[in-house]
């Protein structure tokens, strides 16, 4: 399978290329590049900078996911989630973090903060009709499958 190429440019010196942190992550991890730590209060949410902008080729999208170790310990998740940069997007990548816990949470500087996934997308061509053929569902909506009067 061919990768897609990529480009990175850092907007400072300091801020961190994302890396895959074993071989066979779908996910690399991006890290907060601030000038002073911030703290995160219970409730609060915050958009943290990267230091990075990306060139995608097209035909690609990179989403930005939260990571599993923050959730799980300290209540940190992605306000929208997963994120989506798209491949005409140059400005600099920042992530939208929000703090669950219970605790205050300070996100410094080099901190791991989210996964991007590069991900292949397609764009579709939208047909207007007067009406849609018709399925077995039909218009069932949240939790239409996990009904109550279902037979086990």
């Amino acid at each position: 399978m061919l990768k897609p190429q990529v480009m990175i440019k850092k907007l400072h010196p300091q801020a961190v290329i994302p890396k895959y942190m074993t071989e066979l992550a779908a996910g690399m991890d991006v890290c907060a590049f601030m000038q002073e730590p911030l703290q995160l209060q219970p409730g609060q949410r915050a958009l943290i900078p990267t230091g990075l902008s990306f060139a995608l080729p097209a035909g690609f999208e990179i989403q930005v996911r939260p990571r599993s170790g923050l959730a799980i310990k300290h209540g940190i998740a992605l306000v929208n989630s997963p994120g989506t940069i798209d491949a005409d997007y140059r400005g600099e990548v920042a992530i939208i973090l929000i703090n669950h816990g219970q605790e205050p949470f300070t996100v410094n500087s080099g901190d791991r903060i989210a996964q991007l996934v590069v991900a292949p997308i397609c764009q579709a061509d939208l047909i207007e009709v007067s009406e849609l053929s018709e399925t077995l569902r039909g218009a069932g909506g949240f939790g239409h499958t996990g009904s109550h009067n279902e037979k086990v």
